[in-house]
This record gives structure tokens, sequence and C-alpha cells, in this order.
């Protein structure tokens, strides 16, 4: 008895932990879709894809996980960079990928 309470509860921590990934990774899919679009570029492959997780302590104390993500966009459809995203939790702390245009030129 007492092994099939620890398996429930063991279920329940990576069923906890699977939903919180899929939550990440729908919010990093929107934010970077939100830059390309945004930026003017095009979003590749429409999809993010997870390359790192970490563990950090949050200002309540508490630990979290840090989630990184990488995702694919062009400007002319011939070329491919790579942008990156830093979720902690569901807040956005790092960023690099395409940039909104500049309406200024530069003499």
């Amino acid at each position: 008895m007492p092994t099939l309470i620890v398996l429930m509860i063991v279920s329940a921590m990576a069923f906890a932990f699977w939903n919180a990934s899929r939550a990440a990774a729908e919010r990093a899919e929107a934010l970077g879709r939100d830059a390309c679009r945004i930026a003017g570029v095009q979003w590749l492959d429409q999809s993010v894809h997870a390359i790192g997780l970490r563990v950090y302590r949050q200002e309540s104390g508490w630990l979290g996980f840090e989630r990184t993500f990488r995702f694919d966009y062009s400007h002319n459809g011939e070329d491919r960079h790579i942008g990156r995203l830093v979720l902690r939790g569901d807040r956005l702390v790092s960023f690099s990928g395409p940039v909104m245009p500049s309406t200024a030129q530069l003499h």
C-alpha cells in the first residue's frame, strides 16, 4: 500500500512538471511569433525548441525553473538566424533575436 501512495505522488509530480514545461513552451512560442511579426521577419518552423533547463531561486526564496528556448527566423526567406529567449516561470528575462527596424537613417 505505501508503494502505491509513493507511485501516485511521483506520478503527480511528473505530471505537474510536464504541464509546466508545456505551458512555458506555449508562452515562448507566442513570444517568438510576436517578436518576428513586430520585426517584420519570417518565423521559421512554427515552433520553439527547449535547449536548457536550470534551477534558480525566486525572490520569495522558493526554487523555480529557468527554461531556455531557441527559434529560427529569416529576413528574406533565404537566410536563417537563431533567436533565443529565457523564461523564469512565465516571465521573459532574456531575449535575443529579431529587432524592430529603425525608421531613422544613419548619416
